[in-house]
């Protein structure tokens, strides 16, 4: 694996680091926080513009054809803004399962406007008490004439309230399936989910929704293994989000450290808290690397069955850890709602269980390490 960023990467990281740093306060943030939305216009449409939005698709529909490592390179610095958008789940899970099983009437539809950002996607995976493999998907499809009536529940559909079409995760006659379907058709009811990281989340019922056999995406029965494969790219993604806030997180801390003065001395001149900051470094840096030989190697086509699970254990845990040091160092004002570090520590957690979280995420290693 080559470290040596080319200059073309150097200049995505750059442009995305200068957007945010402009667009993106940190008041933004905590304006978005419990918003029913949730997307701020302004970030949105400047992400549109810049081609952040569809990075990772392919120029045939108006992306940017670039690769994973670029991806992880945006996604720390989306992490380190803290950044309030649905890119996740509109330009990169609901991108590349188009990409990856979408009909070619489905790829034009939708791809172009995911790519400048005119359309917002969002997938309905989870639902309530049913874990988070191919068993949990238990919403059904059942089959009504040349289409499918859908009915069950889900729970924490992120961006929900402004989605232009939800990819739901069904189980039909052959086996899961997904299908692109309108967030307002008939049937579909809507309730806002408090989140601990914040963002909107929603739960959908359906009852007796209608979708056509057009709208099912992919081969009867393949629904799981194309969610699995995109699930498996873009979690690699969450683990540079995750370097990305940790960095900061421990950035400002080190600041603070470096200013705040007892006992006639600052903070990190007391041995026991400066070994708290050189750990958090030590992982961070090893996350990161971790994040790029997985992005790297899915480039490459080479399996991440391994790299991808260890790259979002390790770094949430990472992000987690970290945030739970740093609140220490700062002392009492952490948890303050005056003070960023809160805003960090809750985020760390939220990331840690969602999009698969520690429990399955050691599954999957473990039958990789087993075989």
């Amino acid at each position: 694996m080559d470290l040596d960023l080319a200059e073309e990467q150097q200049m995505v990281i750059d442009m995305a680091k200068a957007m945010l740093e402009e667009h993106c306060p940190t008041q933004l943030v905590r304006d978005m926080e419990d918003d029913a939305d949730g997307v701020p216009a302004d970030l949105w449409k400047q992400m549109g513009e810049l081609g952040l939005n569809g990075l990772l698709i392919p120029e045939q529909y108006g992306g940017g054809g670039l690769g994973l490592l670029e991806g992880a390179f945006v996604y720390e610095e989306l992490g380190r803004a803290m950044a309030p958008v649905p890119h996740f789940v509109s330009s990169v899970l609901s991108a590349k399962v188009l990409l990856a099983a979408g009909s070619d009437a489905q790829k034009d539809a939708w791809l172009g406007k995911i790519a400048d950002g005119s359309a917002i996607l969002t997938t309905a995976w989870l639902e309530p008490q049913r874990g988070q493999g191919e068993k949990g998907i238990a919403l059904e499809a059942k089959t009504e004439g040349d289409g499918f009536k859908l009915t069950g529940r889900k729970r924490s559909v992120p961006y929900a309230s402004v989605a232009d079409q939800l990819i739901v995760l069904a189980r039909s006659e052959a086996g899961v399936d997904l299908f692109l379907v309108d967030p307002n058709a008939d049937g579909i009811t809507k309730k806002q989910l408090l989140s601990q990281g914040r963002e909107p989340q929603y739960q959908l019922d359906f009852d007796g929704v209608t979708v056509s056999s057009a709208d099912r995406i992919g081969e009867a029965g393949s629904g799981w293994s194309t969610w699995n494969a995109v699930m498996h790219e873009g979690i690699i993604l969450l683990a540079a989000q995750a370097v990305g806030g940790a960095d900061r997180c421990l950035r400002e801390t080190v600041d603070y450290a470096n200013q705040r003065v007892q006992f006639d001395k600052p903070l990190g001149a007391f041995q026991a808290l400066a070994h708290y900051m050189a750990d958090a470094s030590t992982r961070i840096d090893g996350g990161r690397v971790l994040v790029h030989e997985a992005a790297w190697n899915a480039d490459q086509g080479r399996s991440i069955s391994r790299f991808a699970p260890m790259a979002k254990l390790f770094c949430c845990e990472t992000y987690r850890e970290t945030t739970r040091a740093c609140a220490q160092i700062w002392g009492g004002v952490a948890f303050t709602i005056e003070y960023d570090q809160q805003m960090f520590f809750r985020r760390a957690k939220a990331l840690q269980l969602s999009w698969w979280d520690t429990p399955y995420l050691e599954e999957l290693i473990a039958a990789d390490v087993l075989d």
